[in-house]
């Protein structure tokens, strides 16, 4: 037990006794005098300590007027007991790594216009807030002012991109659309190019694409000439790029394979959120979270943060992520302040988990962790999803689907499995709280045939449909997804349907052999119309109505897809222009351009035009989708980067 032990004299009566000459007993001492000596001067107090203050803001944040693609500058002064921490919030929200005395917005578009900027001051005595100054942003439009900062362009994934007013159906030809360039980086391109429009780099704005390599690297090119504004490693020092771990899905390097996420609004300029893996010297296996400057490629946050997780089973245990053991093959996913990773295996080679691991966007701290098969033994389901990514409604939950693995088909008395082990799943998965948990769920009512036959739903990705009224005049909320069995699956969020091992009549719709040969990848969605093309057959157009996916597909391309099929993007002015953009997985690898409305319609190829011109490559990469900004296409390829656009 620890006694309290009080001081009864104070640091200004120690000094006084001191300088009288205070003997040990606590007595004074009678010091000798002599009468040719003046009697000492008594010692001056010394001052009394200052009191601790509370912050005051003494000058508050002004509210801002900028143009169109200028950044904004907010300052506070305040005073009280150092040290003095900041946090700076955008309409009340945190913006992560704004933690100085003064915040600089990343170059402003039309949308940031009504913005309010508060900062909290903080010591140890307490906390102020700032009045909240309003950003005003005039000069009309944005040049160019679209944006790609996450896979498919949203949370649902649709792949749609809606203010593209350059490309059209009628110049996307060979004789006006072509290939402009190659952007050579270090290593092959799986992930997603990125775009942020109007940029402010090293005081110019730019419009730029984010690539990320299977050879660690991180670039910021111009879109525009295609010069470098910046590149990064994301490799520690010793160390390499992970090898294949025996298994030939991600070759001959694996370093970035996940497509990354962007916010412009976080830290000082925006930032890049990336997960990389890498392996030192002595052979340790690692998966690193990154948050990058947007403008410099910086590591911010104090980064990158291990990837580490562990999780309970119902026999007492806990299964562990093992680093080596994994790979992120789907997308990053940004969801109310959290990066969401998801992971999957090296092929099937055990042990291996579902995991959902979160962090932080403000501080890369590990905030939940799900493991969806944790009594699994080790031998899945896994989470890959060909590239694509999680899905999120405006309710914060969080949607994916789940390859082959364990599925207990005896239920619990909520109608979940009852080890909670999710093979070949649709998952609808909660963040209430700032936690993961199952929510609902829907599996095949022959989930374990499937798996036995390596038949796994999560070939494919998921998209969330957007609200569409059926033929009661009930709006429902839908997700749809397809995998290896040839079904497309149409579920209804609000009650997935669980399993049934009767039959699958419990979900909203389900379109038997409409994708027969099998999806390895992710749908689009368009005006009406979901945009799916499976392995070595056609990219197919299916209407809905009355909140049902047709039988019989609207139309479809002339082109078959060799494997992986093909995972399409749209672009579009608003409802008009529309044109499909697939890729091929061929040798040369190929690009193509269809009328959204009748994918017979090929608009272009880049096999079209005379003498190779717009030939990008040898060898094509799987699980590419194009992504279309400002007039141009960016096609992933082993080597780097294609631009495409309309010819000068």
């Amino acid at each position: 037990m620890h006694q309290k032990v009080t001081f009864g004299l104070s640091l200004a009566a120690s000094m006084l006794l001191a300088a009288c000459g205070g003997g040990s007993n606590g007595a004074a001492a009678t010091a000798p005098t002599s009468p040719a000596s003046p009697a000492p001067a008594s010692p001056a107090p010394a001052p009394p300590a200052p009191a601790s203050s509370a912050p005051t803001i003494t000058i508050q944040p002004s509210d801002q007027n900028v143009s169109v693609g200028q950044p904004a500058t907010f300052v506070v002064t305040a005073t009280g007991t150092a040290p003095l921490s900041y946090q700076w919030q955008r309409n009340a929200s945190p913006i992560a790594g704004a933690t100085t005395s003064s915040y600089v917005t990343a170059a402003t578009v039309v949308g940031d216009s009504g913005s309010s900027f508060a900062v909290v001051v903080t010591n140890a005595v307490g906390s102020t807030t700032s009045r909240s100054a309003t950003l005003i942003v005039t000069g009309g439009a944005v040049p160019g002012g679209t944006d790609v900062l996450t896979y498919k362009n949203d949370l649902s994934r649709s792949g749609q991109n809606l203010s593209e007013s350059t490309l059209t159906p009628a110049n996307v030809t060979s004789s006006s659309f072509g290939l402009l360039r190659n952007l050579p980086v270090d290593g092959k391109v799986d992930a997603q190019p990125l775009y942020v429009s109007q940029l402010s780099v090293s005081g110019s704005a730019h419009n730029v694409l984010f690539v990320a390599t299977e050879h660690d690297s991180v670039y910021a090119f111009d879109a525009d000439t295609g010069s470098i504004l910046w590149q990064v490693t994301l490799l520690a020092a010793g160390e390499a790029v992970s090898d294949t771990r025996g298994c030939g899905q991600v070759v001959p390097e694996i370093g970035v394979t996940a497509t990354p996420v962007i916010d412009r609004s976080a830290g000082a300029r925006g930032t890049l959120y990336v997960v990389a893996m890498s392996k030192d010297a002595s052979a340790n296996y690692h998966q690193r979270l990154h948050a990058l400057d947007l403008t410099t490629g910086a590591e911010l946050l104090d980064g990158p943060a291990q990837i580490t997780a562990a999780y309970p089973t119902a026999a007492g245990g806990s299964t562990t992520f093992s680093p080596g053991q994994y790979e992120e093959r789907a997308a990053l996913l940004l969801l109310n302040g959290t990066i969401y990773t998801s992971w999957t295996s090296h092929c099937d080679i055990a042990p291996y988990y579902g995991w959902i691991i979160a962090y932080s966007e403000m501080t890369l701290a590990r905030t939940a962790v799900l493991n969806v098969a944790p009594n699994s033994g080790g031998y899945g389901p896994a989470i890959w999803m060909s590239g694509g990514g999680p899905a999120a409604d405006s309710a914060g939950n969080i949607y994916l689907l789940t390859a082959n693995g364990a599925f207990e088909t005896t239920l619990d008395a909520n109608g979940f499995p009852k080890n909670q082990d999710y093979g070949n799943s649709f998952l609808k998965i909660s963040t209430a709280g700032g936690s993961l948990s199952v929510a609902d769920y829907f599996t095949m009512y022959n989930e374990v045939a499937e798996s036995a036959a390596d038949h796994d739903l999560g070939s494919g990705g998921e998209m969330l449909l957007p609200d569409l009224t059926d033929s009661t005049n009930t709006v429902r909320h839908l997700v749809i997804g397809a995998g290896k069995d040839g079904n497309i699956y149409v579920v209804n969020r609000d009650s997935m349907g669980k399993f049934n091992s009767s039959g699958n009549s419990q979900i909203w719709q389900q379109l038997s052999g409409a994708v027969a040969s099998g999806i390895f990848s992710t749908p689009a969605y368009f005006n009406g119309t979901v945009y799916y093309g499976d392995v070595g057959a056609t990219l197919k157009a299916f209407t809905i109505s009355s909140a049902k996916l047709l039988a019989t597909p609207q139309s479809q391309s002339t082109t078959q897809f060799a494997y992986p099929g093909t995972a399409p993007s749209v672009s579009a002015n608003g409802t008009s222009n529309a044109i499909v953009w697939a890729h091929e997985n061929a040798y040369p690898p190929v690009l193509h351009a269809y009328d959204a409305a009748n994918l017979a319609h090929e608009l272009y190829n880049s096999n079209q035009a005379a003498g190779n011109r717009d030939h990008f490559g040898t060898t094509g990469n799987k699980y590419i989708t194009p992504t279309v900004a400002d007039g141009k296409v960016f096609v992933g390829t082993t080597a780097g980067v294609a631009v495409f656009g309309l010819l000068q």
